[in-house]
């Protein structure tokens, strides 16, 4: 099975898309919604359906897609990445060589599993917390006053924060009784002041997130957490968890009331349903929720597998990506779910899209000759529309949106208004938007003129529940690694991040030096840093 790709613009199949984008199909143009085309543009996995008649696409720019799709070895680059082949790479070039195996967290329902040891670890820890949390349902762990714990604290940055808040915040609707949890992740004293001011310590988990065990923000917001536990009169390690990597500075029982382990193969950023996610979900929601999340997940991965576009809604939203982007020339995608539980999953997303695909190599190492990932950004409908709507209607810049809904609310609780309820306020608003974007809308005024043909796939299930989410996460999860495929890129690094933090070690060396001895300079060897420092006001010029 090959992991080799090919650079887009290589593809015997991208001079002809590049022809069809010189005039793809019209979305203004009489009878070209008709119901059987809205009828017919539908995919469907794992309990979602993809609607996308609002595409600027027609049966020739699908087929075509297609043939791409064929020729790039997507499926084939997809199912080698399940498999455990070593993705994570630039050949030629020092690079982490490392697995892709997030897919195998939840590979645990159809044996034989994908990649088989990856599997048998997931199944291990998930024992491990299955364990956990009985122990706290059946009162078997306590604090030190023998009390119940209601609150945890889940302490990281990045993937050990945007994707797990995103879920937590999602099944909000789920919760257990008597439980709840809260974040830190900015290394802003701010954000953990605020959170710990507000809960009983003495009853309240801190879990404590770093795959290599020394991310900086993540051990400072932990000493900041631990010294606030140790004020209060309570021993720090009776109320530490830690989720991190095997042979870590963190795998310490010593600190630790409980270790939790990742794997080298799961990214930050594609670990929502690892033991970074699940630890704090499960405490959250509880461990049949878990396993429902997981199902959801793996369902969705499976449904990715299908090599045909018009069933697999992973792979046709990874295609409508690229040739919006690369073809129709749109720099920016908007994600807007019409869900309030969905709050964070537009940030979730910007950090797994952009993290991934924000590159200017090929996995080769040459330079990209074409656009890689786009922007990303969205907020819940339906505050978004009194917000910036206006502009992707009326703006001189194409953004594509994809709208997420639910057909039914969480929790029920809903009345009649004028003869429709809250949730047919909400869907048809979404669907509204939907067609306004597409058809546009015709008139003399110049200022209710509205162009149209701007394209847009609508994602929508049933209710929002630990199972739909899961699917939901994997089928977004599975967009964007083959999207990286498509533009021949390394979805798996994150040199960018690496580079910041590098330089932002460098300026902390000078803050500590001046600190510790008013003499020390380090603009000699960092004329720009040590002049950074001191435009901002943080550096005392009284020595020098």
């Amino acid at each position: 099975m090959t992991t080799v790709g090919k650079d887009l613009d290589r593809l015997a199949t991208h001079a002809r898309l590049q022809e069809m984008a010189k005039s793809p199909y019209d979305l203004t143009a009489p009878n070209s919604l008709t119901p059987e085309r809205i009828a017919s543009y539908r995919c469907r996995a794992a309990g979602i359906d993809l609607l996308y008649a609002t595409q600027r696409v027609d049966e020739p720019t699908l087929d075509t897609l297609q043939l791409l799709a064929d020729e790039s070895g997507v499926i084939n680059q997809f199912l080698a990445m399940k498999k455990g082949a070593v993705l994570n790479r630039i050949e030629g070039y020092e690079s982490e060589n490392r697995q892709v195996l997030h897919t195998a967290c939840r590979d645990i329902f159809h044996p034989p599993a994908q990649a088989p040891e990856a599997s048998k670890q997931a199944t291990d820890e998930l024992a491990k917390l299955r364990d956990f949390l009985t122990e706290l349902d059946d009162n078997l762990l306590l604090n030190d006053k023998g009390e119940p714990f209601t609150d945890m604290i889940q302490v990281g940055i990045g993937g050990s924060d945007l994707g797990p808040r995103a879920l937590y915040i999602g099944l909000a609707a789920h919760l257990l009784p008597n439980r709840r949890v809260h974040f830190i992740s900015n290394v802003d004293p701010d954000d953990a002041h605020a959170v710990l001011q507000e809960l009983d310590l003495s009853r309240t988990l801190v879990n404590v997130v770093s795959k290599s065990g020394s991310t900086l923000e993540t051990l400072t917001n932990e000493e900041l957490v631990r010294t606030a536990y140790s004020k209060a009169g309570l021993d720090p390690n009776h109320y530490f968890l830690a989720v991190t990597g095997t042979g870590s500075p963190m795998d310490n029982p010593d600190r630790y009331l409980r270790s939790f382990y990742m794997f080298d193969y799961i990214g930050g950023r594609y670990s929502a349903t690892s033991m970074v996610g699940l630890v704090m979900l499960g405490f959250a929601v509880g461990y049949d929720a878990v396993i429902e999340i997981l199902l959801g997940a793996n369902d969705m991965d499976r449904a990715a597998e299908e090599p045909e576009i018009r069933k697999n809604p992973a792979l046709l939203l990874a295609l409508f990506c690229v040739w919006n982007h690369n073809f129709l020339g749109s720099e920016t995608m908007a994600v807007l779910p019409y869900s309030q539980a969905l709050l964070r999953f537009p940030a979730h997303l910007q950090q797994c899209e952009m993290e991934s695909n924000g590159k200017s190599i090929s996995r080769e190492g040459e330079p990209l000759r074409y656009d890689s990932g786009p922007i990303i950004w969205g907020e819940p409908g339906t505050n978004g529309q009194h917000a910036f709507y206006q502009l992707i209607h009326q703006g001189t810049t194409i953004v594509p949106a994809e709208f997420i809904g639910f057909r039914k609310s969480q929790y029920s609780q809903d009345i009649m208004i004028k003869e429709t309820t809250s949730q047919d306020k909400l869907l048809a608003n979404l669907l509204a938007q939907s067609l306004a974007l597409a058809t546009g809308q015709k008139n003399d005024n110049p200022n209710k003129r509205f162009s149209g043909n701007r394209p847009n796939s609508i994602i929508i299930a049933d209710r929002l529940t630990p199972y739909s989410l899961g699917a939901l996460l994997a089928l977004y999860e599975s967009r964007i690694v083959m999207q990286g495929f498509l533009w021949n890129i390394n979805s798996f690094d994150q040199e960018g991040v690496q580079l910041g933090k590098n330089l932002a070690n460098r300026l902390l060396t000078h803050l500590a030096g001046r600190r510790k001895d008013p003499s020390y300079h380090g603009g000699d060897t960092d004329l720009a840093g040590w002049a950074m420092l001191k435009a901002a006001g943080l550096m005392d010029d009284e020595q020098e």
